[in-house]
């Protein structure tokens, strides 16, 4: 199940450029993010295998999304994944 929402993050954001980036975000965080891989991540036992499944949906994200962002902030429809990684 992961496995298959990551494939389906990592397409939707590859279309970052193509489409408008709003529409990217959208759809790509708040509604495939927040709902269903934040829920996997959530149900995922603290360990290695949830630090992995973490680093792999982090690596999808464009880094031009963060180069205008202040130390320590991040973008609004994160700030959900932002609280999972720092537990």
């Amino acid at each position: 199940y992961f496995s298959s929402l990551m494939q389906l993050l990592s397409n939707i954001l590859l279309w970052d450029g193509i489409v408008p980036g709003d529409t990217v975000c959208d759809l790509g965080l708040s509604k495939l993010l927040n709902r269903y891989l934040l829920l996997n991540l959530l149900n995922t036992p603290p360990g290695p295998d949830n630090t992995e499944k973490c680093n792999k949906v982090v690596s999808c994200f464009p880094e031009r999304w963060f180069q205008d962002l202040k130390s320590g902030s991040t973008l609004p429809q994160l700030t959900n994944f932002s609280q999972h990684l720092l537990q």
